[in-house]
């Protein structure tokens, strides 16, 4: 029996947002602090199932990081998006803003030519932004026609600056949040590198729980009224789940080529024409709760409290889903960890 297969319990787990800067700081606090807690510098004792023991202890904080990271990832590729489209506009503000600003400039040339320029309109025209409070004073001594302009000019280019400092912000928390995936990415590589070398330590037969395509247990039915899948896309989720069978786990993969455990179930429901969140944390929530006694294939299956694992139930007492790092997607018991909730989409 594989040390990864544990008894099933249930209950519900809470996932957590927060702003960009001060998340993505959080998350990389959080991961370094579970990832710290795993036996990095263990080696192997006296058994194989000592080793294999250890190497599930890493792999579980590094899957848990890897949701972290992928959340993490979710959050610059927003803020990169956010930043983006503020770019667009500012830059068609500041064309707005020039427009307006040599129309009036027109208008003070040709009264200056004229003899007929107010002073008070030559200094609400300047570019210098501490001049805004001496604008407003000074726009009741220009004429009627100047002073609307004057007040649109001067509104645009208030939004104009509230836009620069908005895109500041959001350069900052990317700069930020680009440093925090790569440590993360960092963190996790070397959980992964070290579980390796513990696996490769083992004799073969002893390796061999962990390559095996499957470790289903056919004698296990889960015991439930319903057969079929509960809907149209539930049904094209699964047979898009089945078609992945053999590819291989990748850290932070959403496919088609690899995948890791929340990567998997949002590609396949992509392909059901259902978009899904990136994490496991936010999967959990994208449907309608059931308990595990009502399963149908298609439904979202959440392991440990965190739900830092997640599968999808096929029938059978089965799942299938992207194991972890050097083993192809797979099936599986449903009772392969303890099972947190399960949700239909």
């Amino acid at each position: 029996m594989v040390s990864h297969r544990r008894p099933p319990v249930s209950g519900p787990g809470r996932g957590a947002r927060g702003g960009a800067v001060v998340a993505l700081s959080a998350a990389a606090a959080s991961a370094a602090a579970a990832l710290g807690s795993a036996p990095a510098g263990a080696e192997p004792r006296d058994t194989p199932e000592a080793t294999r023991a250890t190497v599930d202890a890493l792999y579980e904080q590094a899957e848990r990081a890897t949701d972290q990271y992928n959340a993490a990832t979710d959050r610059v590729h927003a803020i990169t998006t956010r930043l983006h489209t503020a770019q667009d506009a500012l830059a068609r503000g500041q064309a707005r803003v020039n427009t307006m600003r040599g129309v009036l400039s027109s208008v003070v040339g040709a009264q200056y030519r004229s003899g007929g320029i107010d002073p008070s309109l030559a200094l609400l025209l300047t570019s210098d932004p501490d001049t805004y409070l001496e604008r407003a004073t000074l726009l009741d001594r220009v004429g009627d026609r100047e002073s609307g302009a004057l007040h649109r000019l001067e509104e645009a280019e208030r939004g104009l600056a509230q836009r620069r400092a908005a895109a500041a912000q959001d350069l900052a928390a990317l700069r930020a949040g680009r440093a925090s995936v790569a440590r993360h990415k960092q963190t996790v590589q070397a959980r992964l590198d070290h579980a390796r070398r513990l696996l490769a330590a083992l004799p073969a037969a002893e390796r061999d729980p962990y390559g095996r395509a499957s470790r289903a247990d056919d004698r296990f039915t889960l015991p439930t009224g319903a057969g079929g899948p509960a809907s149209a896309r539930a049904a094209a989720a699964v047979a898009a789940v089945r078609s992945a069978l053999g590819r291989p786990y990748a850290w932070g993969a959403s496919g088609p080529g690899s995948f890791d455990c929340s990567g998997l179930m949002q590609w396949a429901y992509a392909q059901a024409g259902v978009a899904l969140p990136r994490t496991s944390q936010a999967q959990r929530y994208a449907g309608r709760r059931i308990p595990l006694s009502e399963a149908r294939p298609g439904d979202l299956v959440a392991y440990r409290a965190d739900a830092s694992h997640i599968a999808m139930y096929v029938g059978h007492g089965q799942v299938v889903h992207a194991p972890y790092p050097g083993a192809r997607v797979r099936y599986d018991p449903v009772t392969m960890l303890p099972v947190s909730s399960v949700t239909r989409v």
